[in-house]
């Protein structure tokens, strides 16, 4: 650097001397001298002046020819129908009646739990445990005991009607009788509710089968999601022993932004992910939006339904979902418009009727959606005047200028 200052002075000073010499050059001396100094380029250096100004600005010039053969085009952003898309994160959830709490239908100890585990399938009315009571027996033995009564007093009825017909009974017994059929007819009917509410079949019921303990059934097939019970434990009614869900009701509970909210409407396709299984794509649609905004986390609830195809069911795991929108007109460019360098994504601005050379510049983008060979784009910077987008050929634009910075280092 030392060597090449002393350089730049002396030529000034030269420069400057030659030009005191000769008055008609003394203006276009100082002149040449003092570009010289501050460019630290000579004028026989001017002999190739693409070269540096490639150096000085960064642009990247092409001939007719080579432009040709590539099959350069030239061309502006276009009005495209994209199918683009909203994202949204969430949970794969189900409705209330999609769950079912198992419970007993009396208080009693559990007896004869199966070994069943949580994650595992049970099938409606599979016998999950037995519920065991004393009062059970109790209950059995008043039920028969009514029966027998009733029947008794049944008989004992129609034969004092009988004497009454022939003028040999009294009115007022048959009434008490009578009275006494319809109160036994609602104790039996009251019990064999009940015992038909904990399982036993009363029609079938008689001395020799009561029963002290009753099953405990699931009510809906699903899967395990929970266990409260063991052999042994008294319970009460109010007690959840086991909840089970039914996946067939699985749904999508996304969280759309307040921003993107006026974007979604029903029937949109969905696609989604569960990070959790892997990085599979499964298919829904929306088909309910909530009307409730969530104020702390500024979003508004979605609800999708999922095609046959769906992940395996874990309760409550993490979503990531894409909201296809209905064919939004965005501004776009060919697929093959686009540069990729590392993390800059970049289009080519030309002047597309020069005589000689062609001249671009780099335009830095951000890219939105791709499809059917166009993706969505915002220009970081305006088109300066004159200038044209590449719309073919933009990648032999890009090597060019990488063979210009090679050259420029040696």
């Amino acid at each position: 650097m030392k060597h090449i200052n002393l350089y730049i002075i002396i030529s000034v000073i030269l420069a400057f001397a030659n030009a005191c010499k000769n008055p008609e050059n003394k203006g276009m001396a100082n002149k040449k001298a003092v570009q010289e100094a501050k460019t630290g380029v000579k004028e026989h250096d001017h002999q190739h002046p693409h070269t540096h100004e490639e150096k000085e600005t960064g642009e990247i010039h092409l001939s007719k020819t080579q432009a040709s053969t590539v099959g350069l085009e030239f061309g502006g952003l276009s009005k495209v129908k994209i199918n683009d898309f909203i994202t949204a994160t969430g949970t794969l959830g189900l409705p209330p009646n999609a769950y079912s709490s198992v419970s007993a239908k009396a208080e009693g100890f559990i007896k004869g739990s199966q070994k069943y585990i949580e994650g595992a399938y049970i099938k409606q009315g599979t016998v999950i445990a037995y519920l065991e009571n004393p009062e059970f027996i109790l209950k059995q033995q008043k039920y028969l005991e009514i029966k027998a009564e009733l029947v008794y007093i049944k008989q004992e009825m129609a034969r004092q009607q009988t004497l009454l017909k022939a003028n040999a009974g009294v009115q007022k017994n048959v009434q008490k009788l009578r009275s006494e059929v319809a109160i036994k007819q609602a104790q039996l009917e009251g019990m064999a509710k009940f015992l038909n509410y904990l399982g036993i079949n009363t029609a079938q019921l008689t001395i020799q089968n009561i029963r002290r303990q009753v099953a405990i059934t699931a009510p809906m097939s699903g899967y395990i999601t929970s266990i409260n019970m063991h052999n042994g434990v008294y319970v009460a009614p109010s007690r959840e022993l086991m909840e089970i869900v039914d996946e067939g009701h699985l749904h999508l509970e996304l969280e759309v932004f307040e921003k993107d909210v006026a974007l979604v409407a029903e029937e949109q396709k969905i696609t989604y992910s569960v990070p959790a299984l892997g990085k599979k794509q499964y298919r829904g649609t929306v088909h309910v939006i909530g009307k409730e905004f969530d104020k702390a986390n500024k979003t508004v609830r979605v609800h999708g339904h999922l095609q046959k195809i769906r992940p395996r069911f874990i309760k409550d795991l993490f979503v990531t979902a894409k909201i296809w929108l209905n064919n939004q007109s965005v501004d776009a460019l060919p697929d093959e418009a686009i540069v990729r360098d590392g993390t800059a994504t970049f289009v080519f601005a030309g002047k597309a009727h020069e005589k000689d050379a062609l001249e671009f510049i780099p335009i830095k983008v951000i890219t939105g959606t791709s499809d059917n060979g166009y993706t969505s784009i915002k220009l970081m910077d305006k088109i300066p005047a004159g200038m044209q987008l590449v719309t073919k050929g933009a990648y032999y634009v890009y090597a060019q200028s990488k063979a210009g910075e090679v050259g420029h280092e040696h």
